[in-house]
């Protein structure tokens, strides 16, 4: 695979899971005798930098313009529904958006401190941080870091308790409210099915300007590096990413504070995890073991029934398929 490369066609939702809340209750129930008595093993996590050749994107935000050719291309290669306006419209510029179950990425417009007529613009997606507090979080590991960079989301592990969407220092994943029993999380995918092909992440393709800049991370962090102490009084001597939070895969350059695009400011560098593991210690095992027995319930229901639904659909072989 190149340095340089620049989503993934978005699973069709499931429907008519035949699970119901009731059934749900009545077999957590059962199982919550069990994590009264369970005690929570001792914190034994490795020291974890992020996988050597894993990929990242370099964003380079004095030179984004905002033309949304990044939002068309992730709509259309994941198969979402289209939006209201049409991509060309900058009058959706005007108000401040956010990721959502119907847009893994968007671009949003920022005053410029400096010069009122040089708007700027971020575009704003999931940041597939090294050591993600989303995967932290979640009781029933829905989420997983692969080594090419992307945080994965597997909705049918996930049984909604939301706690990555409060967990997430950068406000992003989203929650699918549209169907009760199917609502799931949403969030970009760094087109990894993409990558894992030799190819382009959708959005650093279709842009125009050369604002994204796709391949390895640690080259990518030389880049930047170089592009600061080439440019002297160009850009801030700072990558946003490089270290904050222990890291993420996407990384910015600005000429301005990262504040003014919205990026969260006094971040630790430390991973949230370690952050987090002295409280989690010490909340009560039920609120952590419960909730956890929960998912794996719902997961195995959702499964089987998913199996039984297959099987009767082509009336022969019912067996489970692991799709990619």
């Amino acid at each position: 695979m190149s340095d340089e490369i620049t989503g993934t066609p978005h699973d069709e939702q499931k429907k008519n899971s035949g699970i119901t809340r009731r059934r749900l209750l009545s077999l957590s129930l059962l199982a919550g005798g069990a994590a009264l008595g369970l005690s929570r093993p001792a914190s034994a996590r490795p020291e974890f930098s992020g996988w050597p050749n894993s990929f990242g994107m370099l964003v380079d935000l004095s030179l984004c313009v905002g033309c949304r050719s990044c939002e068309q291309a992730c709509n259309e290669a994941n198969a979402m529904p289209k939006p209201e306006r049409p991509f060309d419209d900058d009058a959706v510029l005007k108000a401040k958006r956010w990721p959502s179950a119907k847009a893994y990425t968007v671009v949003n417009r920022y005053p410029n401190a400096k010069n009122k007529e040089q708007p700027l613009y971020r575009k704003i997606q999931c940041n597939h941080c090294l050591e993600p507090a989303c995967a932290t979080a979640c009781p029933i590991q829905a989420y997983t870091k692969t080594q090419q960079g992307a945080v994965i989301y597997n909705e049918d592990l996930c049984f909604g308790c939301r706690y990555c969407v409060i967990a997430c220092p950068f406000n992003i994943p989203g929650y699918d409210y549209e169907s009760v029993t199917e609502a799931k999380v949403v969030k970009c995918t760094f087109c990894n099915t993409r990558i894992e092909k030799n190819g382009l992440p959708a959005c650093a393709e279709a842009c125009p300007s050369g604002a994204l800049t796709f391949g390895k991370r640690t080259d990518l962090i030389k880049m930047a590096r170089k592009r600061i102490m080439e440019n002297p009084g160009k850009y801030l001597d700072h990558i946003y990413g490089e270290q904050e939070v222990g890291g993420t895969s996407w990384m910015y350059l600005s000429a301005v504070p990262f504040e003014q695009y919205g990026l969260p400011g006094g971040l630790p560098k430390r991973p949230l995890i370690e952050l987090t593991e002295g409280y989690l210690s010490s909340v009560p095992v039920i609120f952590t073991t419960f909730p956890a027995i929960f998912g794996m319930l719902y997961a195995a229901l959702h499964k089987k029934e998913k199996r039984d639904e297959g099987g009767q659909k082509t009336g022969s072989d019912s067996r489970e398929v692991k799709h990619e």
